[in-house]
């Protein structure tokens, strides 16, 4: 059985809950307000696609490429970025709820984060120098030796990063954020 190819489609309101999306490759490729819920995305191949208003939370990504993937106002709680096929490997999330997701030790250099909940995501020994975070609630993330150079988190919140167990060199905070850096001196910044 030979693998689907599907280029320039647009995918509208379908839920995948019920009827799953084709194993195959998706080439620049829209989806806008489906349901991936708890689906299995495993091995399909994204190129180029974008995800909005979509809610692909739980979803499986077991070998599933997302290479060059644009995901806007996405519902993605708990899924793990880790079990992705990591060949090529590059997204960017704006206005996002990635609650509860995993990126473990994947490498996902230059990833924007935009007005995104990254709340307990987990970040440990992963690479994201020159990541973007603008604007993004990071409360419990958990970052443990990461790779954080030339990253940026001047608008982003509610982090707590351990200078002396990730790599940070030419990071970029602001002022307001350098108490998610002191958190574990328990001294008193004001």
């Amino acid at each position: 059985m030979q693998d689907t190819f599907i280029q320039d489609e647009t995918f509208d309101q379908i839920d995948y809950s019920k009827n799953a999306l084709a194993k195959g490759e998706y080439e620049n490729c829209h989806f806008k307000r489906c349901n991936f819920s708890e689906t299995d995305l495993s091995e399909i191949k994204f190129i180029e696609c974008e995800f909005t208003s979509c809610n692909l939370s739980l979803a499986k990504l077991y070998k599933t490429s997302l290479r060059d993937v644009k995901f806007k106002e996405c519902k993605m709680l708990g899924l793990r970025f880790e079990s992705c096929n990591e060949f090529g490997l590059s997204f960017s999330f704006n206005g996002c709820q990635l609650d509860h997701s995993s990126f473990f030790k994947t490498k996902i250099k230059k990833t924007l984060f935009k007005d995104s909940q990254l709340q307990e995501v987990d970040f440990a020994e992963c690479d994201l120098s020159g990541a973007k975070f603008d604007n993004c609630n990071l409360a419990k993330a958990n970052f443990d030796h990461t790779i954080l150079e030339k990253s940026d988190l001047r608008t982003s919140y509610n982090f707590s990063i351990d200078p002396e167990l990730n790599r940070m060199k030419k990071a970029k905070f602001s002022s307001i954020g350098l108490s998610g850096l002191l958190h574990k001196y328990d001294i008193e910044i004001e």
